[in-house]
């Protein structure tokens, strides 16, 4: 007969730690599933299409250079979307910056810095706005956002920056 650990359950320490900040993001993409679907229909007509006229003039090997034409395409779109399942997720809470960064292949690195010793870092450009941003804890940098579009970058700096001082600060509970 097995017994079960039956320990009573750990007492709460009051209400969880607020949330300061929280994104999840990854790289655009202006053609999903379905139209990346027509893109492939239109392109592989086409080619049939021309592939066939060759091939009733009797150029047969053109007919099936057409076809390579289509998987050439196929592949560079395959490429493309396996890019876009890269995603990043940043939480800023008063005691932690949790980073989540997923690449294309799907490798997973995380990192817990303390808000404390975190200085958010910005490369500028002059003429190119903001170029590079990243968390730096005891020296070592953590580029965030690299996939972002400037205006995008700048608003998450913006936004961190807010978290960053709002977490140096502290949590203020109410007495109520």
């Amino acid at each position: 007969m097995s017994t079960a650990n039956t320990a009573p359950p750990l007492e709460d320490d009051g209400p969880a730690e607020p949330t300061l900040f929280s994104v999840r993001y990854q790289p655009h993409r202006s053609l999903d599933q379905r139209g990346f679907l027509i893109v492939m229909i239109i392109v592989a007509g086409i080619s049939f299409v021309c592939g066939l006229a060759f091939l009733l003039m009797g150029a047969w090997p053109v007919f099936g250079l057409f076809g390579v034409d289509v998987l050439a395409i196929w592949w560079a779109f395959r490429l493309n979307f396996r890019a876009a399942r890269a995603c990043e997720e940043i939480i800023v809470t008063p005691s932690l910056i949790r980073l989540r960064h997923v690449t294309q292949d799907g490798t997973v690195y995380e990192e817990e810095l303390n808000p404390l010793w975190t200085r958010l870092n910005r490369e500028l450009h002059e003429d190119y706005g903001l170029q590079r941003l990243s968390l730096e804890m005891r020296g070592r940098p953590y580029v965030i956002g690299s996939f972002l579009h400037t205006a995008q970058r700048e608003e998450l700096a913006a936004s961190l920056a807010l978290a960053l001082s709002e977490a140096k600060r502290g949590v203020v509970r109410s007495a109520f």
